[in-house]
């Protein structure tokens, strides 16, 4: 469904991405955002199911800045190999390569992001930094970000067996931003990705229902 395209980034770098455009008049926009691991097969499943669902969305690889076509392993090599990406790209230049993402698909009508992981405190970062609605996925690095003004709604999901992500933690979400959904699941950290053995396929369908009504009426219904 989805196709490898092109978009022109800060300066003069482009960086590649995974697109799909929604059949018909589409509801709206969605950058989606990868874990440490790149824009993988399961990224890319996710993007072609949210176009399927009235969605055009785009995964921009933020790692072309840094090497071109990275997919890493689920395993301690491609976690140590994504943790030094992501460590070297910054959170900076990764919210730059969202509103670039969001540029190219801006026919859709309006736009959101949902991230995962990693991508989920980049999904946080859109919402308070772009003014885009997002919903972020067991984002472990959002806690120094929680005091910002968020110029766009977002919604939370974590899992309770997060082993990287304390109740405590949870709950200060909550208190910094109690305006916004936080909901918990009966599931570990990634419980959203599917063919991996942190998937929970009972919490990722609750999650997704909640994520859809989000971006239909922060989106479709805006």
């Amino acid at each position: 469904m989805g196709q490898d395209i092109t978009i022109p980034t800060g300066g003069t770098h482009c960086i590649g991405a995974y697109m799909a455009t929604a059949e018909g008049k589409p509801k709206g926009g969605l950058v989606v955002i990868q874990e440490i691991y790149g824009v993988t097969a399961h990224i890319r499943r996710v993007v072609d199911h949210f176009a399927s669902l009235g969605y055009t969305a785009i995964a921009p690889a933020f790692f072309d800045h840094l090497e071109s076509g990275v997919e890493l392993a689920y395993d301690q090599l491609g976690t140590n190999k994504g943790r030094n990406l992501v460590n070297e790209l910054g959170l900076d230049r990764a919210v730059e390569d969202v509103a670039s993402a969001a540029e190219a698909i801006s026919s859709a009508g309006k736009i959101g992001t949902v991230g995962y992981c990693w991508g989920g405190t980049v999904a946080l970062l859109a919402a308070l930094r772009l003014g885009l609605p997002s919903v972020s996925y067991y984002g472990a690095r959002n806690l120094p970000f929680l005091h910002e003004v968020p110029k766009a709604p977002v919604m939370f999901h974590f899992g309770e067996k997060d082993q990287h992500i304390t109740p405590e933690m949870v709950e200060k979400h909550r208190v910094a931003l109690p305006q916004m959904e936080v909901f918990t699941y009966p599931a570990d950290h990634a419980f959203n990705r599917d063919g991996s053995k942190a998937y929970h396929e009972a919490s990722a369908k609750l999650a997704l229902q909640r994520t859809l009504a989000f971006f239909d009426k922060h989106l479709a219904g805006a």
